[in-house]
């Protein structure tokens, strides 16, 4: 389509968009192009639905709208597929992530959940997958528990480096090794290597109590404590391990071993074994003082 211009006898041609939009009017406004009747209702509904669309966004209930009709459309959440939760409960895990049945896949944001899940006591690390059209796949890093610190009157379970995972509520990690003072489950990280060379006397240890954040009382498996120096710690178990190989001391009826002196170490009694000591030794005094009278 072209327009004539008359002071020159040129014509100006239009642009083919504006051709085509000019042919449409012109068809319009001749009666040769005619609607159809639908389109009124069409373009009413079409109308409709962006006006809903609208109050639903500016109402913040876009999240719920979308999740509402994708679920419809055939993509609700069916299957979670987990892996790698030992401690973890696969309803923990549903819970966080906020699947009800209904959830849409295409509307689960994995980065939210993934952060989520990582703020669960024994998570560590978690990974979050789509798989269409309704199957979500969870894969968890555990923290692993070291041993059981105790704080005043609370016992949290621990790992290696000192960090709490959360309180002990569980029997099955009552084997693991207690450290009980303020900074014990800082310095636990060191005491396996510590005692590592001594694996006799490690195997009989059943607490680690922290004295003024710089040394370790050990209580052993038959009660006995074992009183540790600051320092010098590899020189003091040497001596309690030749020691127990001379005498047994391990096996004595006694309280306590205490190896904070290089030079020496001094062993306190039960109070049922200092009773029987000082009773024989009364029963010897007698016998010596009866010996002397007769001479």
């Amino acid at each position: 389509m072209s327009v004539s211009d008359s002071s020159n006898g040129e014509q100006l041609v239009l642009p083919r968009p504006v051709r085509r939009l000019v042919r449409v009017a012109v068809g319009l406004g001749t009666g040769r192009i005619v609607l159809p009747e639908s389109l009124g209702r069409i373009s009413l509904a079409g109308y409709c639905i962006a006006v809903v669309s609208f109050g639903v966004v500016v109402g913040g209930h876009g999240q719920g709208f979308i999740q509402a009709v994708t679920s419809m459309a055939g993509f609700a959440i069916e299957d979670v597929k987990v892996a790698g939760n030992r401690q973890t409960s696969e309803i923990d895990i549903l819970q966080t992530l906020g699947l009800d049945g209904t959830t849409s896949l295409l509307a689960l944001d994995i980065d939210t959940a993934r952060r989520s899940l990582a703020n669960l006591p024994w998570v560590e690390k978690a990974e979050v997958r789509k798989i269409y059209p309704a199957t979500v796949e969870v894969m968890l890093e555990e923290r692993k528990a070291y041993g059981i610190w105790q704080h005043g009157n609370e016992l949290s379970l621990i790992e290696k480096n000192g960090s709490v995972i959360g309180p002990l509520r569980d029997n099955k990690f009552s084997g693991l090794p207690l450290f009980v003072g303020r900074d014990a489950e800082t310095a636990a990280a060191s005491v396996e290597d510590e005692f590592s060379r001594w694996p006799d006397i490690a195997f009989r240890i059943k607490a680690f109590v922290r004295i003024a954040g710089r040394r370790w009382d050990v209580h052993l498996d038959n009660g006995i404590i074992v009183k540790l120096p600051e320092t010098n710690l590899a020189g003091a178990l040497d001596r309690l391990e030749k020691f127990n190989a001379q005498n047994q001391i391990l096996e004595r009826d006694i309280a306590a071993i205490d190896l904070r002196l290089d030079d020496r170490v001094a062993v306190r009694l039960t109070p049922e074994a200092l009773e029987r000591r000082q009773t024989a030794i009364a029963e010897r005094d007698k016998l010596i003082k009866k010996a002397g009278e007769r001479i």
